[in-house]
């Protein structure tokens, strides 16, 4: 998959995409972080919807890599979370003292207040206006007032047919870089990195969710079925519209 050959200027520099992702392709996710925090100082932000890739990121850029500032992880909380995950937020802040930033939809507080609001189950009526008032809005929102030139997601090509042919360096539709150093792990590699790194997960993960989005729209995976299988049965969805 080709990508733009340059980025707009960061810093005073341009960078070739086709470059780096021939650069990065059979590169550790700790080499492409490395380079990030090294040419993009500020303005880079970590999303992270603290399934255990983005953990493992986390851990990678908190431990590891341990920059000067502090790279901003940025949360969705869509009110409609698992219990454990907002579990897990907590935990994972405190062990590695992030800098969290939890973004929301702007005009109600609990998950009683969105229905009164929006309706009971929005996400049975209208999916695509559900996603963007509690994802795709607040992550724009999120990612302009926290400066971001370059926002690291936690996806892998092997974790969706449709994530096949995903570059590790690609512009996202705003032109910011959107980086994906995890793209050619598989599912192997980061559980063997999590063992042996002693990484905290979410429980969920070994109860049959590989893929953990929203309580009411999130189901176990069968074997053998795409880890992903398991956000929006039945819909025919594939992306909640934020990697869109």
């Amino acid at each position: 998959m080709t990508t733009d050959v340059a980025t707009p200027p960061v810093q005073g520099q341009t960078f070739d995409l086709d470059a780096l992702n021939q650069q990065f392709e059979t590169a550790h996710p700790r080499e492409i972080l490395a380079w990030a925090v090294e040419n993009i100082p500020s303005g880079l932000v970590q999303t992270s919807a603290f399934n255990v890739d983005d953990v493992l990121i986390t851990d990678l850029l908190y431990r590891e890599l341990k920059p000067a500032q502090p790279v901003p992880v940025l949360f969705l909380d869509t009110l409609h979370h698992f219990p454990q995950t907002l579990e897990l937020v907590d935990k994972v802040k405190g062990i590695y003292n992030l800098n969290l930033q939890v973004y929301k939809i702007q005009d109600v507080n609990t998950r009683e207040e969105f229905a009164a609001k929006y309706g009971a189950a929005l996400w049975d009526t209208d999916i695509v206006k559900f996603h963007d008032l509690t994802k795709i809005e607040p992550l724009q929102r999120g990612l302009k007032e926290l400066g971001a030139i370059a926002w690291i997601t936690g996806r892998r090509r092997d974790q969706a047919n449709t994530r096949a042919d995903m570059p590790i360096v690609e512009l996202d539709k705003q032109g910011r870089i959107k980086l994906n150093p995890l793209a050619n792990w598989t599912r192997k590699q980061t559980w063997a990195y999590v063992a042996e790194h002693g990484v905290v997960y979410n429980p969920l993960h070994d109860q049959g969710y590989p893929s953990i989005g929203d309580e009411p729209i999130t189901t176990p995976v069968a074997e053998g079925e795409d880890e992903r299988a398991g956000r929006w049965r039945g819909t025919g969805k594939t992306e909640c519209g934020i990697h869109l």
